[in-house]
């Protein structure tokens, strides 16, 4: 079966507060559905694994040649939007069916209770197949 990962990012979809202006009963809510959310697939089969991630200010970059040294910065340093906040990679029959699982996942709450409508990216993750077609 095809695998699937579903990027969640910083876009905030309905709700432009960040999540640290939550109050704690709405980040203990937002939480929970996550949890809820990966139980569900985890009895079914579905959810392969996934994370949320710490702040990108937490992050660094290396770049190494493998022989040299290896730098290593803060960063990077793009817009929040654009950086990764947390993933899930389900093992699904279908795109569509990842899509009705991102679709969840999109629906979390934020403050109020009232569903984020936060955009999550449906990507397929590569199999042998592809990287044979690629010539590899």
């Amino acid at each position: 079966m095809p695998r699937y990962l579903l990027i969640v990012d910083y876009r905030p979809g309905d709700v432009e507060a960040p999540m640290d202006e939550w109050k704690p009963d709405e980040i203990k809510a937002h939480m929970d559905y996550y949890g809820a959310l990966n139980r569900m697939l985890t009895e079914t089969g579905e959810l392969v694994g996934g994370e949320a991630l710490t702040s990108p200010a937490q992050g660094k970059e290396v770049v190494s040649d493998g022989a040299g040294a290896t730098v290593v910065t803060d960063g990077p340093f793009a817009e929040a939007k654009e950086m990764l906040a947390g993933y899930q990679i389900v093992e699904v029959e279908s795109e569509e069916r990842a899509i009705e699982i991102a679709a969840l996942v999109s629906a979390v709450p934020g403050p109020g209770g009232v569903p984020l409508r936060q955009p999550i990216t449906v990507r397929r993750v590569m199999s042998d197949a592809d990287f044979e077609a690629l010539g590899a």
